[in-house]
């Protein structure tokens, strides 16, 4: 099944909500996103209800347009920047982006070569952005589209096109924004964008739930002994239970459902490794994690090109930590070392 999402808040509290410092807990993801454009420093304007472009735009060339929820922050209206994504468009939290929305940010990134949706699989998503393409098309805007599937336990291999978009859009987004300010056609772009899907997988575990700012009720419970496996980026919890375990204990079992899946990787092969926080997960844990997947690797003769350690998807104070592996041939190795500079992951 696709990932699901809330997209209307319940309105009771908590006896014990989560705290938040906040104003009106139901215009969470429009404040956030007015102080998202001002961190941009000028370099990102507001477009129309919540949708934000670069103010510096490549002439003549394709567009890439990320988007979804509010809620997981950096992502994905952080990937706006030079050589990411030309601009985002923006749901309330935990929803996806209306197509009203999707058609303002389509309107504002087009430079009259098209534009390339880039956005997780999850079901309300794909419809409004569906929706945002035809309004587009009615207005002589070629839109493409690129779903990003990189959950590996949230579907088998025979149905991996259902499988939820969760931290591999930060690989995959940085290698799509590289494309979006080389290429110079609309069919080249997502050519590379659907390559870069393709080449990305990802397991996450969850600690403890997050919570929905308009009602502070964790979004899913778990038990003190256990770990949940396969967990969504909205609240959603895992597909499995596992023992709470070490890090030594638990590397190893995320990296098998990647090493078990259909993406061949073996001595010789290059990667880039992220090691996502979900939100709360500190950055301690992180390292410990890594310090064991990566002997693991090494051991597999696999190369890490590049290691990425940090907290850009994240579920509000969800704790928990993915891993993700974007396979690297020449072509996207070369994208890959292209610098990039965004609110949630700049690469000098």
């Amino acid at each position: 099944m696709l990932g699901l999402r809330f997209n209307l808040p319940i309105l009771f509290m908590s006896k014990n909500p989560a705290k938040k410092i906040i104003n009106d807990p139901l215009k969470c993801a429009d404040e956030l996103f007015e102080g998202l454009i001002l961190a941009y420093d000028g370099k990102v304007k507001k477009v129309g209800k919540r949708s934000m472009v670069l103010n510096e735009l490549r002439p003549n060339a394709p567009a890439l347009l990320v988007g979804g929820g509010a809620g997981h922050e950096p992502i994905y209206h952080g990937l706006v920047g030079k050589g990411m994504a030309d601009g985002a468009a923006v749901g309330e939290i935990f929803a996806a982006p209306p197509p009203d929305i999707v058609l303002e940010a389509t309107q504002a990134v087009n430079r009259g070569k098209g534009v390339l949706y880039l956005y997780g699989n999850y079901a309300g998503d794909v419809m409004n952005f569906d929706i945002g393409a035809e309004l587009a098309a009615d207005e002589g805007i070629e839109v493409k589209t690129v779903i990003i599937a990189d959950d590996v336990p949230s579907a088998p291999i025979s149905a991996k096109h259902n499988r939820r978009g969760v931290a591999g859009l930060v690989p995959i987004t940085k290698l799509a924004g590289a494309a979006a300010a080389t290429v110079d056609t609309l069919d080249e772009l997502a050519r590379i964008a659907q390559k870069a899907c393709d080449m990305t997988r990802s397991v996450g575990v969850s600690t403890k739930p997050g919570s929905i700012p308009a009602t502070g009720e964790p979004t899913f419970e778990l038990a003190d002994d256990v770990i949940g496996l396969g967990m969504g980026i909205h609240g959603e919890k895992g597909v499995a239970l596992i023992p709470m375990c070490t890090a030594d204990e638990l590397a190893p079992k995320m990296l098998d459902l990647i090493f078990a899946d259909d993406l061949p990787l073996g001595a010789g092969d290059e990667i880039v490794f992220f090691v996502n926080s979900l939100g709360s997960t500190h950055l301690m844990e992180l390292l410990i994690l890594l310090r064991s997947a990566k002997p693991i690797l090494e051991a597999k003769g696999i190369k890490i090109h590049q290691t990425i350690v940090d907290n850009i998807v994240t579920c509000q104070e969800m704790a928990g930590v993915s891993f993700s592996i974007t396979k690297l041939d020449a072509e996207l190795k070369k994208l890959w070392d292209l610098p990039c500079e965004s609110i949630g992951y700049t690469k000098l």
